[in-house]
């Protein structure tokens, strides 16, 4: 097998956009051609990596006990209606959807729930029959507002999604924790270094999920983790403890104070000394988006803390929540924006506050009028008592909820991400089975996924230098090249021929490089291309003599070209 034949151009310059490792090296690379936005052609080398990484996610699913099938990628409306699910996803712009020469209209699926739930229901009619667990590893579709960072967020990606379907919430438990410890196997046969969270389900659902995320620099996660127990989530997820403030003392007389061009949380430390943010109630008001309505609600926090949109949008069970416009506030409060406050808030609008807010006493907040805030606002006597929910984003530094240890952070890539999802789409679709005593019941459902071309990138952003891409060898598009330096001398050639042969032979996935370059841009395409063991066949190849190296080393050794296989497989295949 020779280079030759892979059609490899690689590239001098980085592509403009590209904003991270793995977009600037793939293009460099040419393991990938930019079509549109987000939208990617995969070259031979990509395709290969690609192909090995879904035999390892295909075999490992297959171990925990999933069936793979085939679904297709245009789905009608009606099934996603029929989950309730096309509003929020239409609403949220990630949906591509279009219309057929009837005009019905119909989706490129994001994800595939109501597809496979309507399939089962039709197939499955008893308990004897469950529990089944099938799965399809194929393209899937998001119009991303922003498509960024290559492969890492584009409109089209191969994705690997798995649904189960058991007959109570005992045999869910044992097809999640199966689906777990699958995709543990696979990250760590994929060469990864990955951490597991806990995790928002998002609009897909369920009553609990996890996401694996590999760590690396330029991830898009804020990650938040325990380094004294084993909790760790998502921070839009995430939970954690809070230090009180002092005690104020009782309840002291309400106090309205002029505060002209006072707004922000900052400006009002420097205008009232001695008011600590954590004293501070800031009332931020977003707009609420429901299928059917929307609705401006107000939300009080500390002002040291931010508030977390996922867990607003969860506690309102709303499509979508996004900072009211000034208007809005305006009309909800009275006030220009930095002035909204619970005191003289309208009934009309919803009040809801942080935790970290009950039986505080004596704040600071707005007064919902412009150029003026209120000193020792008691909430129940200044004004009406809101909702209390945890809607702070944590942070690092805060005790963790289990066991008090300050949380540590880091950032990470979304490979993969599962859930339980109960009977979310089972019952809203009418999906029953007949369970041991006679009577109808809806499946309990689970669903997992896993970005296949995204665990690509991934592990570009965890293992490249300055001079190029160091694939993990399980997915590498090549274990092992056999590197000609000058294939105009036969017994270089034939050298070569011979040593990929034996490497092959042995079970390593070797390839000849016979591209006919300078010896110079043949290393740095090679080191850019990433494969993980190099062998050169040069000037002493006449006496049977390589050069040998690791693509993760800047050194190599020249050794008899018979040892150069026994140095290549215990690198790739080491004992134990």
């Amino acid at each position: 097998m020779r280079l030759s034949q892979f059609f490899v151009v690689t590239l001098r310059e980085d592509p403009a956009d590209a904003e991270v490792p793995s977009h600037r090296l793939l293009a460099r690379g040419g393991f990938v051609f930019k079509v549109a936005a987000g939208l990617y052609a995969y070259s031979p080398l990509m395709w290969r990596t690609l192909q090995k990484i879904s035999q390892i996610v295909r075999e490992e699913i297959t171990r925990g006990g999933g069936l793979e099938m085939m679904m297709p990628m245009a789905q009608p409306k009606e099934l996603w209606v029929s989950s309730g699910r096309w509003d929020r996803y239409v609403k949220d712009g990630i949906m591509f959807h279009l219309a057929d020469r009837k005009d019905a209209e119909l989706c490129l699926g994001p994800t595939h729930e109501e597809v496979v739930t309507a399939y089962v229901a039709a197939m499955v009619t008893s308990y004897k029959q469950l529990p089944v667990n099938l799965f399809q590893i194929g393209d899937k579709f998001r119009d991303e507002i922003r498509p960024r960072f290559g492969l890492m967020r584009g409109r089209e990606f191969i994705m690997m999604d798995a649904y189960s379907f058991d007959v109570d919430q005992r045999g869910l438990d044992v097809a999640y924790e199966k689906m777990a410890q699958a995709y543990r196997r696979i990250f760590t046969r994929c060469g990864l270094q990955f951490t597991v969270v806990d995790a928002d389900p998002g609009a897909i659902g369920g009553s609990g999920s996890q996401e694996f995320h590999v760590v690396a620099a330029t991830g898009e996660d804020a990650l938040l983790h325990c380094p004294s127990c084993a909790y760790a989530a998502n921070v839009e997820k995430a939970e954690s403890e809070v230090v009180a403030p002092p005690d104020p003392g009782a309840p002291l007389p309400l106090e309205k104070h002029a505060t002209p061009d006072v707004r922000t949380v900052e400006q009002l430390v420097a205008f009232f000394p001695g008011w600590q943010p954590a004293r501070m109630a800031k009332t931020v008001l977003y707009k609420a988006v429901w299928a059917d309505r929307e609705e401006v609600v107000a939300v009080m926090a500390r002002g040291d803390h931010e508030i977390n949109e996922v867990k607003l949008g969860n506690v309102l069970g709303a499509l979508a929540v996004k900072l009211a416009g000034e208007e809005d506030v305006r009309a909800a409060t009275g006030a220009e924006v930095g002035f909204a406050g619970p005191v003289g808030l309208s009934d009309r609008v919803r009040l809801l506050a942080d935790a970290a807010l009950q039986g505080q006493t004596n704040l600071l907040t707005g007064c919902n009028e412009t150029g003026y805030h209120c000193l020792n606002v008691n909430l129940g006597r200044d004004a009406r008592m809101p909702e209390f929910h945890d809607l702070r984003l944590a942070k690092v530094g805060e005790g963790c909820p289990r066991c008090g240890t300050a949380l540590e952070g880091a950032r990470g890539i979304e490979v993969g991400h599962i859930f339980k999802l109960g009977s979310k789409y089972s019952a809203a679709m009418g999906a029953h089975f007949t369970d041991q005593d006679g009577k109808n019941k809806p499946f309990v459902m689970g669903c997992y996924g896993i970005g296949v071309s995204r665990i690509a990138a991934a592990a570009i952003e965890q293992s490249h230098d300055e001079r190029g891409i160091v694939w993990p060898a399980p997915i590498a598009p090549f274990e092992a090249v056999v590197a000609i330096m000058d294939s105009k001398k036969p017994e270089q050639t034939a050298l070569a021929e011979s040593l990929c042969s034996d490497l092959r032979a042995a079970g390593i996935d070797a390839v000849v490089d016979d591209r006919d370059l300078r010896p110079g841009p043949k290393f740095k395409d090679l080191d850019l291309l990433g494969f993980p063991v190099q062998i050169v066949v040069g000037r002493r190849s006449a006496e049977g003599v390589v050069e040998f190296g690791l693509r993760k080393d800047a050194t190599r050794t020249e050794v008899p070209a018979a040892e150069a296989k026994a140095r290549a497989l215990a690198f790739l295949r080491p004992a134990g």
